[in-house]
């Protein structure tokens, strides 16, 4: 059963406004809007890698150490 989330893609390239994340076990990449980064529901992942990494993100990239399902619910509720 595939999870559909609204204005988040996955894709090679990321288009100009969006950034990569990578979450859940599986690492699992997303292109998001870089308006997320001033929601405070996605602020709140972003404590979570800060407490889980530091800077230091294992691949290269933004992390976020929740499982899929919880990033899906935070993502579907922003604008």
């Amino acid at each position: 059963m595939a999870i559909r989330l609204p204005r988040i893609a996955s894709c090679k390239k990321v288009p100009k406004g969006y950034f990569a994340v990578y979450v859940g076990e599986s690492q699992k990449r997303f292109v998001i809007p870089v308006s997320f980064l001033n929601q405070p529901l996605f602020q709140d992942l972003l404590g979570l890698s800060e407490e889980e990494f530091g800077y230091n993100h294992p691949t290269g990239g933004l992390t976020i150490p929740c499982n899929e399902d919880l990033f899906a619910d935070v993502t579907s509720r922003l604008n």
